[in-house]
């Protein structure tokens, strides 16, 4: 059956399954062209087409192993896969491999001998597989390459079972006597001794069954005291039974192992979801779940619960209170002022009068300068939200509501739908948020409880420090004249302007380009404020009351920014969303105009589950063959 030739004629693996069938079963099988017959054989690669002649069957394999490894002597290990059905077998399976080259020929590479050693490794290495170590008899089986590597992989010859061919072939004179009763190579599961059809018989068309009656009486002329326990038939009933017995040994594996893809393949075909009959009921139940499933992670009720990072109202807390949080508690309530900056602040709300009191009005400019700096992390509390509300819709998509995926224009749609959604709250949400920092800019309030202990405790500390001042004053020094008077500390008091000039400027009338006595004008503005001048105690007096008002003050307001900006982000977007998401899905989607565009599953959706559905079924039927093993008939 099987092609032969000089050379390397098998060049592909060949996966054999014998399959044993009653002989009336036959009948009922016909190829395309309508001819019976009680065997016949199938290829996987053909489908469902029936070989009824053996001649085509050897030459469906010669064309086969030419499509993939060519013409001229190259090897493949992709499989040829083909059942053979007869009342004449046994149920049994072989892989047929290539023999071990040595020289390359043809178009074969120079490493043709490492390639074929790595491919009947990788099929003899599966602890699970029966080694049949073939090898003539006309040479010696010290040195036979087969039973070498099978020994590599099984070194304790558990699975390997040697066949010796060629017993008529053997010189004159000499016999396969030690060999087959294991005196030169023992091997556990045994030595069986077979005479095959040679290349004349094939040729002249020598049927197997001639062949097996004359096998066995060449059996019997030579080998009579073993005759029983060779030959093809005798390899045939053994081989199916070291096999079923070695399932039996592998069963509880096999059992795990069939059970585990069979759970696998039902959760694919679960996923995969059943073909839609009732579209309507179909889609408001996608729709459903998905909005289920959204509010759920957002309330940290979902399903599957993500492990490798914050998901859903998780990160939603995370960036309130962390996030938004620490940025906030980050900014310095006197950032970006300094001490000239309150001066002339205060300087410009006294006007053209020298005041005798810090006047309000600088604190409310400073006060408001610092507030404004919380609007921005506040509105980027807002954007970090939206994003996470918008990661949530890929989250539900991938681990929630997998049979979304068979539909992938109802995907999109339903992502454009909470996007545009999340998109048109997020403005009003921003607005929200810009509205409670103008609130507080609105209006200072200096009566509020917690900024009126701060000024009564602070009013107390400035009044210690006066009095404190008072006592180190000079005895000699009249009260009505307080240090600093005269012509030297007119010129360093607030009220005169040349205590402002630089102190290069202060030398002798004339000196300075602008001077009056030259006939030149001064200007006044002109004169810039010193930076780095030493301030009268009055000046840090003003500066020292407006920095702890200011910060005690920013602090009341970034409390309650703090506490009001995720209150407001959970009403105006978090949960108007929630409340919003299913009556928004079914308004934009459930329209019976849409019905059929949206449940249009992908292209390889209906080819994937049949195929789930095939292989759950075949998984099946071997876990019901391998509850029912107990007692195999043996040919």
């Amino acid at each position: 059956m099987l092609p032969r030739g000089t050379g390397v004629v098998t060049r592909r693996p060949l996966i054999l399954q014998l399959v044993h069938v009653d002989p009336g079963d036959g009948r009922n099988m016909k190829d395309e062209n309508g001819v019976e017959g009680d065997e016949w054989g199938k290829f996987l690669h053909t489908k469902n087409k029936i070989y009824p002649d053996f001649s085509e069957i050897r030459q469906e394999i010669e064309n086969e192993t030419e499509r993939i490894s060519g013409i001229n002597k190259g090897i493949s290990d992709e499989p040829i896969h083909l059942k053979i059905f007869s009342p004449n077998v046994v149920n049994l399976t072989l892989v047929d491999l290539p023999g071990i080259t040595k020289v390359p020929v043809g178009d074969q590479p120079q490493d043709i001998e490492v390639q074929i050693r790595e491919l009947i490794l990788k099929h003899i290495s599966n602890p699970n597989s029966i080694i049949l170590a073939v090898t003539a008899a006309n040479t010696d089986m010290a040195t036979s390459e087969a039973l070498k590597v099978a020994r590599e992989v099984d070194p304790d010859g558990r699975r390997t079972l040697a066949v010796v061919t060629k017993l008529d072939l053997m010189d004159a004179g000499t016999d396969a006597m030690d060999a087959l009763l294991g005196r030169v190579i023992p091997v556990k599961l045994g030595l069986i001794g077979v005479v095959n059809r040679s290349q004349l018989d094939i040729n002249n068309k020598k049927s197997v069954s001639d062949a097996i009656r004359d096998e066995h009486a060449f059996l019997q002329k030579k080998y009579p005291s073993l005759a029983n326990r060779n030959g093809t038939k005798y390899l045939s009933r053994t081989l199916n039974r070291l096999l079923m017995h070695h399932i039996r040994d592998c069963l509880p594996e096999l059992k795990t192992r069939i059970n585990v893809l069979a759970a696998q393949y039902q959760s694919l075909l679960s996923s995969y979801g059943q073909p839609v009959e009732d579209q309507n009921a179909t889609l408001l139940q996608l729709i459903t779940k998905f909005a289920a499933e959204y509010c759920h992670t957002i309330e940290g009720t979902a399903k599957y619960i993500e492990t490798a990072e914050l998901c859903g109202g998780a990160r939603i807390c995370y960036i309130f209170h962390e996030t938004f949080g620490r940025t906030l508690e980050s900014v310095d309530p006197l950032g970006g002022l300094n001490t000239i900056d309150i001066l002339t602040a205060i300087r410009n709300a006294t006007g053209p009068r020298p005041s005798l009191f810090v006047p309000e009005v600088s604190f409310e400019l400073l006060v408001k300068k610092q507030v404004k700096r919380l609007e921005e992390p506040s509105l980027r509390c807002v954007e970090l939200v939206h994003e996470e509300m918008q990661r949530i819709i890929q989250h539900c998509s991938n681990y929630s509501t997998q049979e979304l995926l068979r539909f992938p224009k109802l995907h999109d749609a339903i992502v454009e739908v909470v996007t545009s959604l999340l998109r048109k709250r997020l403005p009003i949400t921003n607005e929200m948020v810009h509205n409670l920092v103008a609130i507080e800019l609105a209006y200072i309030n200096t009566k509020h409880p917690d900024f009126a202990d701060a000024c009564g405790v602070m009013n107390n500390n400035i009044e210690e420090s006066r009095r404190n001042r008072m006592r180190e004053l000079p005895t000699a020094v009249p009260r009505d004249k307080p240090p600093g008077a005269g012509p030297q500390g007119d010129q360093e008091g607030t009220g005169n302007w040349r205590g402002m000039l630089k102190k290069g400027d202060e030398g002798a009338p004339g000196s300075g380009p602008a001077s009056p006595h030259k006939g030149l004008a001064v200007n006044l503005l002109d004169v810039p404020v010193p930076v780095a001048r030493k301030l009268s105690s009055r000046e840090q007096r003003d500066c020292e009351v407006i920095e702890r008002l200011i910060k005690s003050y920013f602090l009341i307001v970034r409390k309650n920014i703090q506490d009001s900006v995720p209150k407001a982000v959970m009403h105006f977007l978090v949960n108007h969303v929630k409340d919003s998401l299913q009556s928004e899905l079914v308004g934009q989607l459930y329209k019976s105009s849409l019905l059929n565009d949206l449940l249009t599953e992908s292209e390889d959706m209906a080819q994937r589950r049949k195929e789930a559905a095939d292989m759950l079924e075949a998984l099946q039927k071997a876990s019901q063959v391998i509850a029912e093993i107990r007692e195999t008939h043996l040919w």
